[in-house]
């Protein structure tokens, strides 16, 4: 069971990582492990510490921190699963500032409300009111509903997280792939040639090494697209209706979602390009193949969107794996080969603020016996909605 090693071509975001744990060798034994530097296994590794300080924690990421897909989101922070609100599933939006201010972390978290658009103005949702957006997709787009959300700066996110759990005294080792897991008491994980102990072990991998989550039969991997224009003037914005600075996504197909960033730049994402197995991430580039040809139907896309961006130029062009769970819905469940490992993931796309707050849940299941979500309890066929 291999881990991605080498860095794929996706792309350069508008954000940047700019943390670097202390270098350190390998412990032999630690009482929690957890597999994966991304928004979740960061916010847990630093909430493990924050509640038992007296408990050694390690994470082990393959390669940098933020590689997968937490360095490669968007940054919509929304208040619920891609599935809507779940059964025990509690306040996400309330909850991440908590774990923000728990753990000194500033990532530019903003709420205020996110737009959902739609190409059918005529439903009943839209009503008759006036929609700031009206933008031409296929036909008319228009505003909706305005939702709890808002928006965080994925590099300071990922950054301020991975700061915070070395401040609290979690080890965190980058260029540490875990190649293996023995499902014993206590299990054993080959990182670097070397067999490192933990009494529990997290993985927190998302859409990378299924086969170590376990989850490779029950979520599909995919690869998605953005794009990020040039400085708008203020004029643009307000023509734009993005005035307000709302970030926004589709209710409905063509599938179309965005924010806008400081000095006024503007992110738009589509696409999807489907893979057969986790391991084709490793090989996809935004500079050829299906991957090319999504960025540039998503760039002409956006030009047709408004008179606005008819000539608009971008400056950044990315993309990033998403999981995608049975029925839309997260996955935090115990390991189907031992009760000592949690996993984590399959946000589907609505990760950013979701990431973090389960991430503390899985941290307080390991360290003060939290009851899991029964939501994964039963199971649905994946029922392809985009």
């Amino acid at each position: 069971m291999g881990v991605v090693r080498r860095k794929p071509d996706w792309g350069r975001p508008p954000w940047k990582i700019d943390f670097r744990p202390s270098s350190r060798g390998l412990p032999t034994e630690v009482d929690y492990a957890i597999v994966g530097a991304g928004f979740t296994g960061l916010a847990a590794a630093a909430w493990l510490r924050h509640v038992a300080p007296g408990k050694s924690v390690a994470v082990f990421e393959a390669r940098r921190i933020g590689a997968g897909s937490s360095g490669y989101t968007g940054g919509i922070a929304l208040g619920e699963t891609a599935a809507g609100d779940l059964p025990g599933l509690g306040d996400v939006l309330a909850g991440l500032p908590e774990i923000l201010r728990a753990l000194r972390v500033d990532c530019e978290f903003e709420t205020g409300g996110v737009y959902e658009l739609t190409h059918r103005p005529n439903r009943k949702d839209a009503g008759a009111r006036s929609s700031p957006i009206q933008w031409a997709d296929g036909g008319e787009l228009r505003v909706a509903e305005e939702v709890p959300g808002g928006s965080v700066n994925p590099g300071k996110l990922v950054s301020g997280l991975g700061r915070a759990a070395e401040r609290l005294g979690a080890m965190v080792f980058e260029h540490a792939g875990v190649e293996k897991m023995e499902y014993g008491e206590p299990v054993e994980l080959m990182v670097r040639g070397s067999v490192v102990r933990a009494e529990q072990a997290l993985v927190a991998t998302n859409a990378m090494s299924l086969e170590l989550s376990g989850l490779a039969e029950r979520a599909e991997p995919k690869f998605t697209l953005a794009v990020a224009t040039r400085p708008l003037t203020a004029g643009q914005l307000e023509a734009l209706g993005l005035g307000r600075r709302r970030p926004f996504y589709t209710v409905d197909l063509p599938y179309l979602w965005g924010r806008v960033l400081a000095r006024n730049i503007v992110i738009f994402g589509s696409g999807l390009v489907h893979l057969g197995n986790w391991r084709e991430l490793e090989e996809i580039s935004i500079r050829k193949g299906v991957a090319r040809e999504l960025v540039g139907r998503l760039k002409e896309r956006v030009r047709r969107l408004h008179p606005a961006l008819r000539d608009v130029e971008f400056s950044y062009t990315w993309g990033g794996p998403m999981l995608i769970g049975e029925g839309w819905r997260p996955v935090l469940v115990r390991h189907p080969r031992t009760r000592n490992v949690l996993v984590l993931g399959a946000y589907s796309g609505h990760g950013v603020a979701l990431s973090v707050y389960l991430g503390r849940w899985a941290a307080e299941v390991m360290a003060r016996g939290r009851k899991l979500p029964r939501w994964n309890e039963r199971r649905e066929p994946i029922v392809w909605k985009v």
